[in-house]
């Protein structure tokens, strides 16, 4: 039986703010009573980000509640976590960053198939006000052009 990915947390605002050139998956360095906590939902992604340091790929701000069954050895919510990646992609995220305007940004936090916590990374490229509107005007475009297409088809 196949099981599907579930989702824990997404990072919509980045999409708005940032144009995404590619993207990685990427383990998380987690205590049990994180984990507890993420299969609650317990996650917030917004502000949000990854740098690399030393060799390693660290995401901060990124902030779990605390389990609520948890006792005094929870972590701090706010705590710098490591992710795993290999040492290739380590190295193709740190010239990516180099650029100048670049940013690494986590879009989404899930569970995979075999119930390891996973964080979809991003190599983006900051987007300017008038890309913003660029987008927002090719949205209604769209959506105008599917409310014409489903009013002609209910006739």
């Amino acid at each position: 039986m196949r099981r599907e990915e579930k989702q824990i947390a997404r990072n919509r605002k980045a999409l708005h703010d940032y144009e995404v050139l590619r993207t990685y998956e990427a383990g998380i360095e987690l205590t049990g009573t994180e984990v507890c906590s993420l299969r609650e939902g317990n996650c917030q992604l917004t502000d949000c980000f990854a740098l690399v340091r030393k060799g390693e790929v660290w995401l901060m701000n990124l902030h779990i509640h605390p389990y609520s069954h948890g006792n005094l050895a929870n972590p701090d919510p706010d705590r710098n976590r490591k992710l795993l990646l290999h040492k290739s992609e380590i190295r193709s995220l740190q010239e990516a960053v180099r650029e100048r305007g670049m940013a690494l940004v986590p879009l989404r936090m899930y569970f995979a198939k075999n119930n390891l916590v996973k964080v979809e990374l991003a190599v983006c490229r900051g987007k300017k006000l008038y890309d913003k509107r660029q987008d927002i005007a090719r949205k209604d475009a769209q959506r105008d052009i599917a409310r014409a297409l489903k009013d002609r088809t209910r006739n």
